[in-house]
């Protein structure tokens, strides 16, 4: 067996922070060295994250003393534009300390690993700087990507996501009264997610996002013209066999709902509606934005780099029961 690796979280106050905590407390082969916030600096990790034991207790640290930590991975779960301090520390001292960067920092540095395993893993060669995707950029790859080489325009992606993806800082779209039977569109063009997504499937890609009065959870419904007709079965046959060895993809036949992923770590992909003529296909993929949008997704590329199961920590009794 592998032996136990340390890891190191910074930023760990925000939703997606306390998930990862949470899977790293059920992984047999890793162990929280620290987790930095500068907020909860002193309290107990077991305070604010359920199903946590122990006297591991938050500290405010700066980049020089998260390199000097020596952990064996560190998780940067900061806001963009935050990144850039604690790599230059890592670089200098840790060079061989794997980095998970959750923010969009490094999605468009082709140094840095991107790391949408479903698509990806076979371009990993042992980077231990690796760049995770975004929540919606994830729905909509794994929605896109089947039919990538058999489109005939730009797809078209509307995203409705929960509003803890709006992160933990006061906004207008993590406000609950503002949201209150509502539904707030926001960044209508030219949004990072849709940059990150046309710049990893080498195709112009058009999206729409907006913002739910719901928790967790991300819709994405997407609008699809081909170069030549197709049939349903033969369109829906495509995603069976791309991701029949995915364990953290469900291929379903109706449209999936956004208040059955909440809570579980995959996608479900489905609708598969083709429009009269069999050129048009609309598609629908949901995911929680916190797990398999963010922690989940962290999960599986640590334990890529680390040399672990790629699923080892992850609950995978929900997923795949759907499946093809």
């Amino acid at each position: 067996m592998t032996a136990k690796k340390n890891l190191g979280i910074v930023g760990a106050r925000g939703h997606t922070g306390a998930e990862l905590i949470r899977l790293v407390a059920g992984h047999s082969q890793l162990a929280l060295a620290f987790v930095s916030s500068r907020e909860l600096d002193g309290q107990r990790v077991s305070d604010h994250v359920g199903w946590f034991s122990g006297d591991l207790r938050y500290e405010n640290l700066d980049a020089g003393a998260v390199a000097a930590k020596g952990a064996d991975a560190v998780v940067l779960a900061l806001p963009n534009g935050k990144a850039s301090g604690y790599v230059q520390a890592l670089d200098s001292v840790a060079a061989d300390t794997v980095i998970v960067d959750l923010s969009a920092d490094h999605r468009f540095d082709d140094r840095w690993y991107y790391g949408l395993p479903e698509l990806t893993r076979g371009q990993y060669r042992g980077q231990r700087r690796i760049a995770n995707p975004g929540c919606y950029a994830t729905a909509m790859q794994l929605a896109i990507a089947p039919l990538a080489g058999c489109l005939a325009g730009p797809p078209q992606c509307f995203g409705v996501s929960g509003y803890s993806g709006a992160g933990t800082t006061p906004s207008d779209k993590n406000d609950i009264a503002k949201l209150r039977d509502n539904l707030m569109p926001y960044a209508l063009v030219d949004h990072l997610h849709e940059r990150e997504v046309s710049r990893q499937l080498g195709l112009p890609v058009e999206f729409i996002p907006h913002v739910a009065p719901h928790f967790r959870g991300i819709t994405m419904t997407v609008n699809l013209w081909l170069q030549e007709p197709m049939t349903r079965e033969a369109i829906r046959g495509r995603y069976v066999e791309r991701y029949a060895d995915e364990p953290l993809v469900a291929v379903v036949d109706d449209a999936p709902w956004v208040s059955r992923i909440a809570g579980r770590h995959g996608v479900e992909i489905g609708g598969f509606a083709v429009a009269p003529g069999g050129r048009r296909v609309v598609i629908v993929a949901t995911l929680d934005n916190l797990l398999k949008g963010a922690a989940t997704q962290a999960m599986q590329n640590l334990n890529l780099a680390l040399g672990f199961d790629e699923f080892a920590g992850i609950p995978l009794q929900h997923e795949g029961e759907a499946a093809a």
